[in-house]
């Protein structure tokens, strides 16, 4: 009987066959902790007797959350963890660098068969490159800055096969806002998502990150693409010595299940408040009235991101009756767009940009919302409460959709600008 690639991943850590279902103990190939959740991972580590963490090339530390701190309480927090940094010599990326997930992946820290944890539910974004990336708590990252090891349920799988050719400005995260309404919110939980098919197999990396990234809104455990020639591409300009090998399910895989998609007739998606899985056709909320459009994130703050906003601008300027907050999800990500003239196009059209961070994403930040606003972001998530006001409404779209809106003043279809 055949594997699925979550198996092999397992398996080949084990060194022996391992199944969905399994509990075992793994070692792991990286841990990441950022700003918002290191100080207790840390505080964890310490209070089980650490003194020295397993590996200190392994982990990758960073702020994004609130950076630069926003409050006294979020510098002492950065103080808290450069001293650490400092006391095991790990290198810490520090501010602004980038959000957490954008920069496991520009800086090659995940690769595929690798198994990498992350403080942070989106660390399943890893799978883009053809490792298991998933997220965990403090308290069990704790136990891994420690032992460099983590007891795992291996999860099943659920295969998405896509099929089709996205039609004019419909793309990745319209493809993923349509999955995750096809699946539900606890659909897929603890399941491994498996995104394959030849509409994957042409995505380039941004898309196959986008979606990888949204695979914990279904529940899941990850989200994973087999590594090909889009991977090694980007993984040999990111770690030296990549050698390409083979790492795919088995044609004879069991799959917890298996789903069929065409984005041939795709329309841009929009999810409506307050959960992720409510996605609908943008002509079924055209015309919703927006207080503020953030295009950024670690789901869509890439320059390619940012291209497809632009495009949809044009020469145009920003609704006067609109806020709209741009952010790079990486110093990588800023300079591509800025090389290319956009971040003054963007300006121009009246955009506020922003430093690389997770920004108004998780509302800790800057760009909040008051009660009885609307916002229209390109983030992952649209939780009651999760840009500001807990009687604020959050709808998630694409960077296409999100640059027409911003154009009009309400949620436009940006097939139509």
């Amino acid at each position: 009987m055949g594997a699925t690639i979550t198996e092999k991943i397992f398996s080949s850590k084990c060194r022996r066959e391992i199944r969905a279902g399994s509990v075992v103990m793994v070692p792991v190939d990286g841990a990441m902790i950022h700003d918002i959740t290191g100080p207790l991972a840390i505080q964890k580590f310490y209070e089980m007797g650490g003194k020295q963490v397993f590996d200190r090339k392994r982990i990758i530390m960073l702020f994004d959350h609130q950076v630069p701190a926003d409050s006294i309480e979020a510098a002492m927090n950065h103080v808290y963890m450069r001293k650490f940094a400092a006391e095991q010599d790990i290198h810490n990326y520090d501010v602004c660098e980038g959000v957490c997930h954008q920069i496991v992946m520009e800086k090659g820290h995940a690769a595929p068969g690798e198994i990498i944890v992350g403080a942070d539910s989106h660390t399943c974004m890893y799978g883009a490159a053809g490792a298991f990336g998933t997220g965990i708590g403090s308290t069990d990252m704790g136990f891994v800055l420690k032992f460099g090891a983590l007891y795992f349920r291996v999860p099943e799988s659920i295969r998405a096969q896509v099929s089709g050719t996205f039609r004019h400005r419909v793309g990745a995260k319209d493809l993923i806002l349509s999955i995750a309404a096809d699946i539900g919110a606890d659909g897929a939980t603890y399941k491994a998502i498996e995104f394959a098919g030849p509409t994957i197999e042409a995505l380039d990396m941004p898309g196959r990150m986008t979606c990888c990234n949204m695979a914990i809104e279904m529940g899941a455990k990850t989200g994973i693409i087999a590594p090909d020639d889009v991977t090694w591409e980007y993984m040999t300009k990111r770690r030296a010595g990549t050698r390409p090998f083979p790492l795919a399910s088995d044609p004879d895989a069991t799959y917890a299940e298996q789903r069929s998609y065409d984005v041939n007739r795709l329309e841009p998606q929009v999810a409506t408040p307050h959960n992720v899985d409510q996605g609908v056709p943008v002509g079924t909320v055209a015309g919703t009235h927006i207080d503020q459009v953030f295009i950024g994130s670690c789901t869509n703050g890439r320059f390619e991101d940012f291209a497809e906003a632009a495009e949809v601008l044009g020469t145009r300027k920003f609704s006067a009756n609109v806020r709209v907050i741009i952010i790079p999800s990486s110093r990588e990500e800023y300079l591509k767009t800025l090389r290319a003239g956009l971040i003054e196009r963007f300006v121009a059209a009246g955009a506020l940009v922003g430093a690389p961070s997770c920004g108004p994403c998780m509302g800790g930040a800057f760009g909040l919302l008051a009660p009885g606003e609307v916002s229209l972001s390109t983030s992952n998530r649209n939780f009651r409460g999760r840009q500001g006001s807990t009687e604020a409404e959050v709808y998630l779209c694409s960077p296409a959709t999100a640059a027409a809106s911003a154009i009009s003043g309400e949620i436009t279809d940006p097939r139509e600008v």
